[in-house]
């Protein structure tokens, strides 16, 4: 992932920030996402350990590592902007993910059929949510301008192909979990 480590790069580069905390709405909004991408973070990862040693647990395996990479990104990102993470944001959505594990799932223990369609939905959705939030960032932010040496480009082609290497085990998980 060549793509992924020249994206880091260039967004380490930078010597002053672009955006500073004056700017909260904007910090509002990334401290948000960041709690957001942790918690897809933690859902790919488990997803990827339930289903070790299957084309499904090896096509999670590496968008679990391609959403750690983004979160690095972001995290990187913010910190060029001057925008001081808040902590609790993504501590609490990692306590919600493993709240989330005790959710019923059709079977009184273990992980069923719907756990995996359930988490593969949730990483689609997800996914889907990157590629908006790139955009935002890119276009509505204005960190496009802000921030050139940033390929927000490449970030969006880069959640199009991790949404395109789930999508056939998230159909296959759905027709196995939904038509029992």
């Amino acid at each position: 992932m060549a793509t992924a480590a020249r994206i880091q790069d260039r967004a380490k580069k930078a010597l002053a920030p672009a955006a500073t905390a004056d700017e909260p709405e904007l910090a509002i909004y990334m401290n948000d996402q960041l709690a957001l991408g942790v918690l897809w973070r933690e859902i790919a990862r488990r997803s990827a350990r339930a289903n070790h040693g299957t084309d499904t647990g090896a096509a999670l395996e590496e968008v679990a590592a391609a959403i750690v990479e983004d979160v690095e990104t972001f995290e990187g990102l913010m910190g060029r902007l001057g925008i001081p993470r808040n902590v609790a944001k993504p501590l609490l959505a990692m306590a919600g993910e493993r709240i989330g594990r005790l959710k019923l799932n059709g079977q009184l223990k273990g992980y069923s059929p719907l756990s995996r369609f359930e988490e593969l939905d949730f990483l689609v959705m997800g996914i889907d949510g990157k590629l908006v939030l790139w955009t935002n960032l890119r276009d509505h932010a204005g960190l496009g301008e802000r921030l050139p040496d940033v390929d927000f480009d490449a970030l969006v082609e880069r959640a199009r192909a991790q949404r395109t290497r789930l999508e056939p085990f998230h159909a296959q998980a759905g027709r196995e979990a939904l038509r029992s």
